[in-house]
């Protein structure tokens, strides 16, 4: 209150009583203003007009003989949409009938119609088609759409054009011109399709093991080892020789507590020029401060991978990494086909999607053999040899647990092994991950993986790929 009278607004400066209040509450502490009613307007009128999706009318012609086109026009009169003409053909002709069910209107609208991440939706469609035509896959419609919705995107980044940065100016712009600004300086360039080039692949060793021989590792792009095995004497020499089958990454852990990051900060910096490190797969947000501290201009000097821990579910998120200064995005293993399609569509960054290897399920923050077998006051560190750990669950399938004894962490891997085909995505790397798999077993695998093949069996799992999420 303000004179003994009630108020419901006030200014800067301005002094008021505040009534009554329970509590430790001393001269001078801190007040905090937890809501606000015009911010709150603000948000709410901003998430139900600025994001609002944009128009598109589109006419499909499915002839035989011909290549299936889509034709793109605006349904807004202004803007700058209101020039809008797209018309992309495909590389599939149809020549054959089909002999049970042919494509159908109702088919093409819906593939037409999951424009996800896009701020694009067709508000009207036509089809022109010919009776029974047979299209073997509804990925070539799908594959059509994201093309056409590309130059779409394209269209509206050429219209835009840089204005002087004053308020005025930013005020001004377009509700349209708001939700492509971020877009501008990332035009998206042709990518090639996966026949175009050679797979690359990342070979993730999560365990890493003194018996084996691994200068025999063959048609490795890149590698990334556990930050811990380069704290680590015994490891030196397989990591020197790791050093010179390709190109070497520290892969950070998703836990990292106070004696971790002393371990870090000893350790990297040697670890750096004494293996020839080209840079760091980062598991959160947290691993970027933690190597900002160590070194200046770190997104400079050394490749930042993003890990599947970062969920990256749309392009936008891709961009934001972009301004961390991370050059290649992990693509997470919890997402669908159609939207790993979408992220695989924008060349914003590299992009590296999992093909291959155990997903970790969970990560605790203490050690499980720890707990079950009680042995903190003397612990006999059987984490550390050769022994193999599991958790088995009311099927009888069996979840690996890899403890890590420097932090009291722990992993549990998912029963199953994730095998999936990298040659239907437009993929700068496949990533590979292995935990208990021998050299020659390695070696099996970056070569199927190299064919674009995959491993099929009950061991094996093509995770959310083939479902909706």
């Amino acid at each position: 209150m303000e004179n003994s009278k009630n108020i419901t607004d006030t200014k800067i400066g301005q002094t008021v009583t505040i009534g009554r209040m329970k509590g430790n509450i001393n001269l001078g502490a801190k007040i905090y203003k937890m809501t606000s009613k015009e911010l709150f307007s603000e948000a709410k009128e901003s998430l139900s007009g600025e994001h609002r999706k944009i128009g598109l009318e589109a006419s499909v012609r499915i002839k035989f003989g011909k290549p299936i086109s889509i034709k793109i026009t605006s349904s807004k009169k202004n803007g700058i949409y209101k020039d809008l003409y797209v018309n992309v053909l495909s590389d599939f002709i149809p020549k054959d009938k089909a002999k049970s069910k042919p494509i159908t209107f109702a088919t093409i609208v819906e593939q037409l119609s999951k424009t996800g991440n896009t701020p694009y939706e067709f508000s009207k469609i036509t089809v022109d088609l010919d009776d029974n035509v047979f299209i073997p896959k509804l990925s070539i419609i799908n594959e059509l759409r994201r093309c056409a919705l590309a130059e779409v995107e394209r269209f509206a980044i050429s219209k835009i054009t840089r204005k002087p940065k004053d308020l005025q100016s930013i005020l001004e712009k377009t509700k349209d011109e708001k939700l492509l600004d971020s877009m501008r300086t990332y035009a998206k360039e042709k990518i090639p399709s996966p026949k175009e080039y050679k797979i690359k692949t990342s070979l993730l060793l999560n365990t890493l093991n003194l018996d084996y021989d691994y200068s025999k590792l063959q048609q490795v792009d890149k590698l990334y080892i556990p930050l811990k095995y380069f704290t680590n004497k015994k490891y030196e020499q397989i990591l020197k020789t790791l050093s010179k089958k390709a190109d070497m990454f520290i892969y950070m852990p998703t836990i990292v507590k106070g004696n971790y990051k002393n371990l870090f900060y000893a350790n990297v910096t040697s670890a750096i020029e004494k293996f020839d490190i080209k840079g760091f797969v980062i598991s959160n947000i947290c691993n970027i401060k933690l190597l900002s501290k160590l070194f200046q201009n770190i997104e400079k000097n050394y490749r930042l991978v993003s890990n599947y821990t970062f969920n990256v579910f749309n392009k936008y998120t891709v961009l934001e990494l972009k301004k961390l200064g991370v050059s290649t995005f992990t693509i997470s293993p919890e997402l669908d086909k159609e939207t790993i399609l979408d992220l695989c569509s924008y060349n914003y960054l590299q992009k590296e999607l999992i093909v291959y290897g155990k997903t970790p399920v969970l990560n605790m923050n203490y050690c499980l053999l720890g707990e079950s077998d009680k042995c903190y006051p003397e612990c006999l560190a059987r984490c550390t040899n050769s022994n193999k750990y599991y958790l088995k669950d009311r099927l009888n399938l069996k979840f690996r647990i890899v403890p890590d004894n420097i932090q009291t962490v722990t992993t549990i891997y998912n029963s199953k092994t994730t095998s999936i085909s990298p040659k239907d995505f437009d993929i700068n790397f496949a990533r590979i991950d292995i935990l208990d798999e021998e050299i020659s077993e390695i070696n099996e695998i970056i070569n199927t993986v190299k064919k674009g093949n995959k491993f099929e069996g009950k061991d094996f799992t093509s995770g959310n790929l083939n479902r909706t999420i």
